[in-house]
């Protein structure tokens, strides 16, 4: 494929006319004394007092609640590596558009000067009267999992480190429809996994809460198979590890109904896709290198499911169908935290979204006259405008029943409707505001 951008282009589109991807704006008129004395002083106190007499009137009169920290510190950016929180900024405002685009969510970026996971964690808990949720973002593992841990604990908002649970709730929202095509349950699934950073093992724990058995899942890092007699591994990595072990990855893709591959390109051969189970599943998610290249995994079988991170090829699975839906249906209903249960739902829901008829505005997007569920189509396009209203309200059910919502939904149909009446007003607040800067 070639490239959709020059370098120029790309330091062009973040440079001008106005340097950064975001900017905050007036949401109040802002033109006369009275205006001024309301937005500040003295008006100002009015508002203050109430949330200090009920400080869950903070979601009426501030924009907490549908304000999200991104939080990074540039230890694990993307495929750059440690590239440091200044270098890592631009993908966090990156974050921040999608967020805002595809959700209506406002963003604060946050690139934090600290590595040491305690007080990392100490300064993103002092800033929770500030913000309605936190995507933690770019944290090498395993500091990522304690840092997620502490915070979830510690904090009553919804904490939700991406890289790992995004990739986990859109792949396994694909895994879902591939077991059905394949005639498989998730238990019966014997699971490779090459990568156990933030993502592999985010998934792993993913999978196993959709039903696969941890006895059944092979994960790889970087020195091979982790297993019980292996002596340099963390606890996270430990809790998948094999009693024994079982070889290389040629042996252990042997009969293995689903790849998942998290670490880098062409890892994996032809002849070791030859050597899976029927209707094998193959999530190369390596970018922009596969682990395997999408024409040599259907060279060596046909039949298989093949899913990348990439937009040219079937079955994308791009975080973007998750975090900002999951996060829109956590703020909604005020959830304390993000659950396992709301996460599952989210999958649940894009598993669904998939079978239903593709309308004509999605098929004009990608450039196609049809799609319809079966092996390439597994998982709703990333541009499906529906998977707002099908994974969201999902998402604040889910947080009603398990019992973290403050703030519940009465009527999630209602709730539907009013999403996309949101999304629209504010893309129609968005899109002449980008052409001014045009002119």
């Amino acid at each position: 494929m070639s490239a959709l951008y020059t370098k120029e282009e790309a330091l062009a589109y973040h440079s001008d006319p106005r340097p950064g991807k975001i900017e905050t704006v007036l949401t109040k008129p802002f033109a006369t004394q009275k205006d001024l004395s309301m937005a500040y002083s003295p008006g100002v106190a009015e508002p203050c007092m109430e949330i200090f007499h009920d400080s869950a009137k903070a979601s009426k009169y501030t924009g907490r609640s549908n304000l999200v920290a991104v939080v990074s510190n540039g230890t694990a950016v993307l495929g750059l590596g440690n590239i440091g929180p200044l270098a890592g900024k631009p993908v966090m405002e990156g974050k921040g558009v999608l967020f805002k685009h595809f959700a209506d969510i406002d963003v604060f970026d946050l690139e934090v000067n600290e590595f040491d996971p305690d007080r990392l964690c100490e300064i993103v808990k002092a800033l929770e009267p500030t913000f309605g949720g936190i995507n933690l973002e770019d944290i090498k593992a395993p500091e990522c999992f304690y840092i997620e841990q502490k915070l979830k604990k510690e904090m009553n908002i919804p904490v939700f480190h991406d890289d790992q649970h995004g990739t986990a709730v859109i792949s396994g929202a694909a895994l879902l429809n591939a077991c059905e095509i394949s005639g498989r349950k998730p238990e019966d699934l014997k699971v490779v996994i090459m990568g156990a950073g933030a993502a592999g093992i985010a998934c792993s724990n993913f999978y196993c809460a959709l039903g696969v058995r941890r006895e059944n899942v092979f994960m790889f890092d970087s020195k091979g198979l982790i297993h019980a007699g292996r002596t340099d591994l963390n606890e996270y990595k430990a809790s998948f590890a094999q009693a024994k072990d079982a070889g290389g990855l040629a042996e252990c893709m042997k009969g293995a109904h689903l790849f998942l591959g998290l670490s880098k390109g062409n890892l994996v051969t032809r002849d070791m896709v030859r050597s899976m189970a029927d209707h094998p599943v193959i999530f190369a998610m390596a970018n922009p290198v596969p682990e395997i290249s999408y024409e040599d995994a259907k060279e060596a079988r046909p039949d298989c499911i093949m899913g990348t991170g990439r937009s040219d090829y079937p079955n994308q699975i791009n975080n973007v169908s998750g975090f900002p839906y999951i996060f829109r249906g956590a703020l909604d209903v005020e959830a304390t935290e993000i659950n396992d249960a709301m996460k599952i739902a989210a999958a649940y829901a894009l598993a669904a979204l998939a079978k239903e008829p593709v309308p004509a505005d999605i098929l004009e997007a990608y450039n196609t006259d049809a799609i319809s569920f079966g092996i390439d189509y597994v998982i709703p396009k990333p541009l499906d405008s529906r998977i707002l209203t099908a994974v969201t309200p999902a998402v604040a059910k889910a947080a009603m029943e398990t019992g973290v919502a403050r703030r519940p939904i009465d009527d999630l149909e209602a709730y539907a409707r009013s999403l996309e009446e949101r999304i629209s007003a504010a893309h129609g607040r968005e899109l002449p505001f980008i052409e001014s800067y045009k002119k």
